[in-house]
């Protein structure tokens, strides 16, 4: 699990989800923009609980990796809504890859 330090606090989430909110986070700084994302952690009790992040250009987080017994938050839903939001902020190309019908480009008949 890794450790999320951002405005004074700290909090316990998944490996992924810190990852993935540092990439989310990059992506907004990149856009010049800022959100907010609720995210899953782990309470300081050890119980489940959640967390709203601010997150943009001028957020200074960072994410630690540490050690324990505790199990790590069920976050499947929460992690893929994360990486679609960053992908929506980074669009890429696609390319069409089946080949097309020749065209007759010869005027003449």
């Amino acid at each position: 699990m890794k450790v999320v330090i951002y405005a004074g606090g700290e909090f316990m989430t998944s490996d992924a989800v810190a990852d993935a909110l540092m990439d989310y986070s990059a992506a907004l700084a990149e856009g010049h923009d800022a959100a907010t994302i609720e995210l899953p952690i782990v309470a300081e009790d050890g119980n489940p609980g959640r967390a709203v992040f601010l997150v943009g250009p001028a957020s200074q987080i960072v994410a630690k990796t540490v050690t324990t017994d505790l199990p790590e938050p069920d976050d499947a839903a929460d992690l893929e809504h994360l990486k679609a939001v960053t992908r929506s902020l980074r669009p890429s190309a696609s390319v069409e890859t089946e080949a097309r019908e020749q065209v007759d480009w010869n005027w003449e008949n």
